[in-house]
């Protein structure tokens, strides 16, 4: 479960406190999906960075499955968000140096070598993803979805119970973002993740349950 209560974010200026969210709250289950739009600058992706415990908030409270992440110190932070939280980006932030198969691995190196089980989840969710065919292929050689698609085989190789997207479909074509979403939509749903998506698209956003929206520096229903 994802509970978020009244969290708030400011940031220090010469002018005084910026403050950028206001009384945010969230509360998911695994299996829910949400959307969150809102116009650029609105919070949106501050609101995921702290979901994602990669940025405390100025108060409130956040717990994933009961845990408070930034209750705990940095190196419990970074193993609580590997082993929890997967994150799909509008860049794919994929390693240019390294095959596809290499990168969809690379969460997984935090432990050592990757056993077995974990190369075979690797093959399977790049199957899953239409990649089976492009395993050692760097990113230089796939297209912009192939890229997102194996950024999202990444995303979930840990098989976290939160996987939170940033735009994952603004830098792709229409057909390409359209495949992109029904194969998160489709891999959500196996894995009954807890699922955050941030987007421009109206096309994107109405594919999930429950829509919101910034507005304010804080989160309605849409």
């Amino acid at each position: 479960m994802l509970e978020a209560r009244h969290l708030d974010k400011s940031y220090e200026t010469a002018n005084g406190p910026l403050p950028v969210l206001s009384d945010v709250n969230l509360s998911l289950q695994r299996g829910d999906a949400v959307s969150i739009m809102g116009p650029s600058g609105s919070g949106k992706s501050t609101l995921l960075y702290i979901l994602g415990a990669l940025e405390a908030p100025t108060s409130g409270t956040l717990a994933l499955d009961g845990e408070n992440p930034y209750a705990l110190d940095e190196r419990r932070q970074a193993r609580f968000r590997n082993r929890k939280i997967g994150f799909l980006f509008q860049d794919h932030c994929l390693l240019p140096q390294c095959s596809a198969i290499e990168n969809v691995l690379a969460p997984a190196l935090v432990d050592g070598s990757p056993d077995a089980s974990t190369i075979e989840l690797a093959r399977r969710l790049l199957d899953q993803v239409g990649l089976s065919a492009r395993l050692t292929h760097k990113p230089g050689e796939l297209s912009g979805g192939e890229k997102q698609r194996a950024a999202l085989a990444r995303a979930l190789i840990r098989q976290p119970v939160l996987l939170l997207c940033d735009e994952p479909t603004g830098n792709l074509d229409r057909k390409s973002a359209r495949a992109v979403t029904d194969l998160l939509t489709e891999l959500h749903k196996a894995q009954k993740t807890i699922l955050v998506v941030v987007t421009h698209s109206a096309e994107v956003a109405d594919r999930f349950g429950l829509r919101m929206e910034m507005q304010d520096q804080t989160l309605r229903n849409r």
